[in-house]
């Protein structure tokens, strides 16, 4: 095998490794939130609120507002470099778009989280010393949660494009051939029901009440996309070391 080739050997093994680390976090992110509730609507409303919760649980303020999302999502980074390099063959265009496309989502969702600034904001309001100060540390709350709260409408592009690249990622690998067509499949299944449960959830008030429930079904074939497309890279990597 040609040098060229083998330099992509250590793409393919980061890609698996990383997407290991990823499902461990799915799994996480699936007991949490279990354990937390699955009524998106129970989650605090107001800023006030919000900063109760995070003087209560900084930790569950903080997966609230989906900090461990944005902690995944940047981990499945090099995972879609490593599909992408998959494919760089046999659907070039298609799998550079895929990975621009979902690299694209994760900018926006990066910019947009509020987890952390909403977590200054309650240790400022939590020592304030007036009500005009608090006041005003309330409205700036407000305005984080309109452009950042799980569900809302201002997180939904962040969600979408990452959810549209990985979906045309996995048309890519029906055409693709590198991975097996029930590995395209799941993805395929699984990425179409996650659109609609994102485009659901934000806009359509009553089926935040179900969310969990909602979510369940394309989580569960994600989750097995992932696995079947972590044992291929595993597969990839090996095969460039002959």
């Amino acid at each position: 095998m040609g040098t060229t080739e083998m330099q992509w050997k250590p793409v393919y093994r980061c890609g698996a490794i990383c997407a290991i680390i990823f499902l461990a976090g799915i799994i996480l992110d699936m007991v949490a939130g279990n354990v937390t509730g699955g009524d998106v609507s129970a989650l605090p409303q107001t800023a006030i609120d919000r900063f109760e919760e995070f003087q209560e649980s900084p930790l569950l303020g903080l997966y609230h507002l989906d900090l461990l999302n944005l902690i995944l999502q940047i981990i499945l980074i090099p995972v879609f470099f490593a599909l992408f390099a998959a494919h760089r063959k046999v659907q070039l265009p298609g799998a550079a778009l895929a990975f621009i496309l979902f690299l694209a989502g994760n900018v926006v969702f990066i910019c947009n989280n509020t987890a952390l600034p909403m977590l200054d904001l309650s240790r400022k309001f939590a020592v304030a010393e007036s009500d005009h100060a608090q006041m005003m540390l309330a409205s700036a709350g407000e305005a984080l949660i309109a452009r950042g709260a799980h569900g809302s409408v201002g997180t939904f592009i962040g969600f979408f494009l990452p959810t549209i690249g990985t979906l045309l990622m996995a048309f890519i690998m029906l055409r693709g051939k590198v991975f097996t067509r029930v590995t395209a499949w799941l993805g395929i299944a699984g990425n179409i029901l996650m659109l609609f449960y994102l485009i659901l959830v934000t806009f359509v008030p009553a089926c935040k009440n179900i969310a969990m429930i909602i979510a369940m079904p394309p989580g569960l074939l994600i989750l097995a996309w992932m696995i079947l497309y972590t044992i291929g890279l595993i597969r990839l990597a090996k095969n460039e070391e002959k």
